[in-house]
């Protein structure tokens, strides 16, 4: 005799199968909003405050026009402590710093929200998810917070190095003046070369230290510190070749003058070829190196204080 089923009740054996489907979605990795944030942004003031002098020397080697880069980073470091002392190579610092803060955060909350979806219930992302995610978390975090703190930290840098004296007194200053003389937009110059930029370099970054982190994993290679920091540090490595063109570009159209995207890039291809699309690159390189290592680090490690798991 066949058992009925009254309305709205599952039989036994459906019940059992979403019973099962519900404990798999249940063991997911997620990663909370909070989270997300607060790691993220204890790691963006970190990595901004510990290679400040690499991202300076690199947007004052890109802001020279003479066709005769600077590719020594430290030479452009002492040269500046020397004239100017040591405190003017911090020069922008507390805007990045604060904008640093600001876009980790949105940086790691988009990624994480978006790979709690496209994970598997392994929490993991295949490579091309990976890149995805960081893409889009990339897009994101350029017009909430990039655009406007590299606007000004930019235009800051630019206006130290002026023979006719500094017109800024600082970051509000300067946001302040942008604002008065521009409008809002002001602050959103460059926003298109801004957003390719820190599209491709979110997508390179996220997306390869995803595929080096799972590498890692597979190879057994034990979860610590150490490997999160060389892990960290690698796709810093491949972020600055892939995307520094991008970078340059950026630099150009925000600073103090202020140019157009196309402008830009004409200004670069006719001073400096092809090569001068990568101006910047070796002092990039100093700062992604370590900037990689200790972001993905430091976030890792409170994470994991916060959900429990961290050593």
């Amino acid at each position: 005799m066949n058992a009925t089923v009254e309305p709205g009740r599952l039989s036994v054996p459906a019940a059992q199968a979403e019973a099962k489907v519900a404990k798999k979605q249940s063991t997911k990795p997620h990663v909370s909003t909070a989270v997300s944030l607060l790691a993220g942004g204890t790691a963006g003031a970190v990595e901004a405050f510990v290679t400040y002098p690499f991202e300076f020397a690199k947007t004052r080697g890109q802001l020279i026009n003479t066709g005769k880069k600077v590719t020594n980073p430290f030479s452009i470091i002492s040269s500046v402590a020397k004239q100017q002392g040591v405190g003017a190579i911090y020069t922008g610092c507390s805007t990045l710093a604060v904008g640093a803060t600001f876009k980790a955060s949105v940086r790691f909350m988009s990624y994480d929200a978006i790979k709690n979806v496209l994970s598997d219930d392994k929490g993991k992302l295949t490579p091309a998810r990976g890149i995805l995610a960081g893409m889009v978390a990339g897009a994101v975090e350029s017009v909430v917070a990039v655009t406007p703190t590299e606007r000004v930290k930019t235009a800051l840098i630019d206006d130290a190095r002026s023979p006719n004296g500094k017109r800024f007194r600082g970051g509000f200053d300067a946001m302040r003046t942008i604002v008065r003389e521009s409008g809002l937009p002001g602050l959103y110059r460059g926003l298109i070369s801004s957003t390719l930029k820190q599209s491709t370099t979110s997508a390179t970054r996220m997306g390869s230290y995803n595929i080096l982190k799972n590498l890692a994993e597979s190879w057994q290679l034990p979860q610590n510190s150490a490997v999160t920091f060389a892990t960290g540090a690698v796709a810093g490595v491949i972020t600055v070749y892939v995307t520094q063109p991008f970078d340059t570009i950026k630099t150009r159209t925000q600073s103090a003058a202020g140019a157009s995207t196309t402008a830009a890039f004409r200004t670069v291809l006719q001073n400096d070829g092809i090569r001068g699309f990568w101006a910047g690159s070796t002092m990039r390189l100093g700062r992604l190196v370590f900037s990689g290592g200790i972001i993905f680090t430091v976030y890792e490690k409170i994470a994991g204080i916060l959900t429990g798991t961290g050593m």
